[in-house]
């Protein structure tokens, strides 16, 4: 289990280290455009680092997020939030546009 999370959470683990994913998770969370989304920063949780690696996921090669108690790693997890996201604005129309195919997910994910 992730920390105290709740049923209803979604939960972003990312190394907030690497500029790409802090500024996505960032944009993400400020736009509350995912419902319940709680950003966990990997360094700071040996818990959630240890669950984690533990089914052999790098956080230094992507991001995680944790719903329905399934772990989404890396284009899964990116595809995953833009499933859910809401289309308002500018940023969530393009992470729609972008990450909703799960092809196309994997073919551009950093």
């Amino acid at each position: 289990m992730l920390d105290d999370q709740s049923n209803d959470d979604i939960v972003l683990v990312y190394d907030k280290q690497g500029p790409d994913c802090d500024n996505y998770g960032q944009r993400l969370g400020s736009k509350q455009s995912v419902g319940p989304l709680r950003i966990v920063d990997a360094r700071q949780s040996g818990d959630v680092l240890a669950e984690i690696t533990a089914q052999g996921l790098d956080i230094d090669q992507g991001m995680v997020v944790k719903m329905d108690g399934l772990l989404c790693y890396g284009a899964d997890a990116i595809h995953a939030l833009a499933l859910i996201s809401s289309r308002g604005g500018i940023f969530n129309r393009l992470n729609d546009w972008i990450f909703r195919s799960l092809a196309i997910s994997r073919l551009v994910y950093p």
